[in-house]
């Protein structure tokens, strides 16, 4: 079967959990010569990275790719990737290859009749773990424990929380704020619901000493993982960090190909590695990461935090190796999640099932797509 069209939309919606902040993404749309259509998404986050990557995408793989043999998806991974040889496989490559690779394996599984979790080396559970992820706000303190004490009462066994409502007032800015509210939380969702906390050490920049301090501080709040302490390419520092504090480490969220998680992992300072399928070249190029985790006995979380689709390529791709620890998951309705598809994923004592449906599993509205779209 050969690819007919490949197409890139970008998107603008509102995000309730972000406060009702604008996002973006942009999805890939492939279509086979019988019609079949997959589906794919890229995290482009901003307005002009999400038209440069409908460039690239529309004038850099279209022309290369159609005619092809659309169940070969490896094979047209690695074109894409010869093809930004000049420009580097990251940034907005990346992104347009994760978009497009994702639509391949969707389309792939519909063609076969097979989900994605069965063509890329088969299920090793029936469900994985959905972790229920908000943006904080640190100027209110009381919202922000009502909505943990709120997903606590929804099921949910692992809840996260990170960054706020303004670049000035954020976790990990204050540290007796910081401690207040990892405390409150703990005693609103009791003892056996697991806790992360997001640092964004990218924004944040805490130094080695910092992070020290504040996770001992933390100690009591028995935090499942620490997510992004430092800044996240200082692989030496992170090795330093774990070798001086009892939390756990999770980090990755920004790497962009299998050499940068190689180097992560080497380095040694990293215990949960964070993998979105929508920014690090796709289904196929976490398949090339996931042996690394597994080798190295780490484990993994799906860092998917946009729409339906990435969902369903993340839910696959846990559910795909026991390494496999859980995927972020919006708790409340979000219209790339509740409106884009048709059949929304919808949790269960804090699981998502993995579904038996061809593809990635998930029914797209086009009418949806158009109603979202933007121009620069």
């Amino acid at each position: 079967m050969k690819i007919k069209s490949i197409t890139a939309h970008p998107l603008k919606y509102p995000e309730p959990h972000d406060h009702g902040a604008l996002r973006y993404i942009t999805l890939a749309r492939v279509e086979a010569e019988d019609g079949t259509v997959g589906w794919g998404e890229c995290i482009s986050q901003f307005p002009d990275s999400c038209h440069a990557v409908k460039i690239v995408v529309e004038h850099g793989f279209a022309p290369l790719l159609l005619g092809k043999d659309a169940l070969d998806v490896e094979a047209r991974w690695q074109q894409m990737l010869d093809r930004v040889w000049w420009y580097g496989p990251q940034g907005i490559a990346a992104f347009a290859i994760s978009a497009v690779d994702m639509a391949m394996w969707d389309l792939k599984g519909k063609l076969t009749g097979l989900p994605v979790c069965n063509l890329i080396g088969g299920k090793q559970k029936d469900r994985v773990i959905a972790m229920a992820s908000i943006h904080l706000d640190m100027d209110d303190l009381d919202w922000t424990v009502n909505e943990f004490r709120w997903m606590a009462e929804q099921g949910y066994r692992i809840v996260k929380g990170g960054w706020g409502t303004r670049p000035e007032s954020v976790f990990g800015t204050d540290a007796r704020r910081d401690l207040e509210l990892a405390r409150r939380i703990r005693e609103v969702i009791g003892e056996e619901i697991d806790l992360v906390l997001d640092v964004l050490g990218a924004r944040v920049r805490w130094d080695v000493q910092t992070a020290i301090d504040r996770l001992r501080q933390l100690e009591p709040a028995r935090l499942l993982w620490i997510e992004e302490p430092l800044p996240p390419q200082d692989y030496k520092a992170h090795r330093t960090l774990k070798q001086r504090i009892n939390t756990r480490i999770g980090t990755g969220e920004q790497e962009w190909n299998v050499d940068g998680y190689r180097r992560l992992i080497e380095a040694g300072g990293v215990d949960v590695v964070q993998m979105d399928p929508g920014r690090c070249q796709g289904i196929t190029g976490c398949r090339k990461v996931i042996p690394l985790i597994e080798a190295a006995n780490l484990t993994f979380t799906a860092h998917t935090w946009s729409s339906a689709i990435n969902t369903a390529a993340s839910v696959h791709l846990v559910a795909s190796s026991t390494a496999g620890r859980c995927l972020d998951f919006k708790p409340h309705d979000s219209p790339m999640q509740h409106e884009l598809v048709s059949d929304p994923w919808l949790q269960q004592d804090g699981l998502l099932t993995v579904r038996e449906a061809p593809g990635l599993g998930v029914t797209v509205n086009e009418d949806v797509v158009k109603r979202y779209a933007f121009e620069l």
